[in-house]
């Protein structure tokens, strides 16, 4: 089971729809994670440029209050009065000053402020407010705030160093690594290339099926033109391409009957005049030879009709149709009989069919003696067996018999009688309802042709 899996799951990969898949399900995935750390480095940027804000409005907003009225602004940072703003203790070193606010402190102060900037812990800022936590009702846990302190040089040369209080902003978590995030990107990318990869390789299954149908069928139907303009183009293509070459087989089949046509003429007036031969025994054997030329002539006719036969498709019920096939050559006093049937019905040409069918069952009784009509359903494949009970064909010339003038060995009976393009015939005839003939030996003896076609 984990190795029929397995093979399935490399054959998808192996084929276009899978490449594809693969290709848009990695791309999407990378391309959305990408664009969430480029959403998380701007998330957190704006927390930064909210956070330096901040500070920026507070000490704006102080340094204008020194301007003022400096006396009183210094009362009033002593005794806390003003809320978020106290005097920086002495002796605090900003260790990481922060030089974007320094520069942005710069631009609002001017160059000569020298300003100096920086976040400290919020016990270093004041540090007599966080020796004991019973001022805090039940925010004993709660986190302490946001300290910076700003060190400038004013107007008039002084130099000023606050500290700056806010409530800690939580800088918000990062979602990057975040498993079901992960699942939801892929899960989602997954699922839009599949679709994406069904809808484009569509059109080339629909060609894939085309060109099969026409590896096994002289006259196949041809492709539905839509999709769009490439691919119109293509299935326009593929199409011309089917008209040519049934052209080219129209005309070397045509080239064929009108041969084989002009020679029934000459082939008649050459039977009057064997007629005219005294002697019996060179008559005899004279007109035997010409009955094998007609014969080889007609069948060539046949052979011709068969490729190039033009019929429309319809469903007709396949045990009827062996039935009374076996019925009328019984009547007709061969050894034929109808064995079992499969049951329902089949979309075929029934002319090619029947004629197909009758080749088979005319060589069986030929070369067999007797033949066996059976049908059977598998794997949604619809076989007719023809069957006779003669001595077979060795294993290694089974494929060689489709070939035109092919024929058994004269040691069989019948062998050697005839012209040998009885199968190709058949083939042919199968060939134009999408079907094939095959042959094989029975077990018990015999040969057996099966035609195989869509159930």
């Amino acid at each position: 089971m984990i190795g029929k899996a397995f093979g399935r799951a490399r054959a998808f990969f192996r084929s276009m729809a899978g490449q594809i898949f693969l290709i848009l399900t990695l791309g999407m995935s990378v391309a959305a994670i990408i664009a969430l750390l480029v959403a998380e480095q701007t998330r957190r940027h704006d927390f930064e440029r909210v956070r330096r804000q901040r500070v920026i409005a507070s000490a704006v907003d102080v340094a204008d209050r020194f301007r003022r009225d400096p006396k009183r602004i210094e009362k009033m940072m002593a005794t806390h009065s003003i809320i978020g703003v106290a005097p920086a203790p002495e002796g605090i070193s900003l260790n990481e000053p922060d030089s974007d606010l320094e520069s942005l402190l710069r631009a609002r102060f001017g160059p000569q402020s020298q300003p100096e900037a920086g976040q400290v812990p919020a016990g270093l800022c004041f540090p007599d407010r966080y020796k004991s936590k019973e001022f805090v009702a039940g925010l004993v846990d709660a986190p302490r705030p946001d300290c910076w302190v700003v060190r400038y040089t004013d107007g008039i040369g002084q130099r000023r160093a606050i500290a700056l209080s806010f409530p800690r902003l939580a800088k918000p978590p990062s979602t990057i690594f975040n498993p079901l995030y992960l699942i939801v990107i892929i899960a989602s990318s997954a699922g839009l290339a599949i679709l994406v990869a069904r809808i484009v390789s569509k059109p080339l299954r629909r060609l894939e099926q085309a060109a099969e149908a026409f590896s096994v069928s002289l006259d196949p139907e041809e492709i539905p033109e839509r999709g769009p303009e490439e691919v119109r183009a293509a299935l326009s293509t593929f199409n011309l391409m089917q008209r040519r070459a049934r052209a080219g087989f129209a005309e070397r089949t045509q080239l064929l009957a009108a041969i084989s046509h002009d020679l029934q003429t000459p082939l008649t007036r050459l039977r009057l005049r064997l007629e005219l031969v005294e002697n019996e025994e060179l008559r005899a054997r004279l007109l035997q030879d010409h009955q094998a030329m007609q014969t080889l002539v007609r069948e060539g006719l046949d052979l011709a009709s068969s490729i190039e036969a033009r019929e429309e498709w319809s469903v007709l019920d396949i045990d009827s149709l062996l039935t009374s096939m076996a019925e009328d050559a019984e009547e007709l006093g061969a050894p034929v009989r109808f064995l079992r049937g499969c049951g329902g019905t089949v979309r075929v040409k029934p002319n090619a069919l029947t004629r197909c069918i009758a080749n088979l069952v005319d060589n069986a009784v030929r070369y067999g003696g007797s033949a066996e009509i059976s049908c059977a359903r598998s794997g949604g494949r619809l076989l007719i067996h023809v069957r006779d009970h003669g001595p077979g064909i060795p294993a290694d010339q089974l494929d060689q018999m489709f070939e035109p003038f092919t024929r058994g060995a004269s040691s069989q009976p019948g062998g050697r009688h005839g012209t040998g393009i009885g199968l190709t015939i058949s083939r042919s005839l199968a060939m134009s309802f999408e079907a094939s003939v095959r042959l094989r030996n029975a077990e018990d003896g015999g040969l057996i042709a099966t035609i195989d076609m869509k159930a």
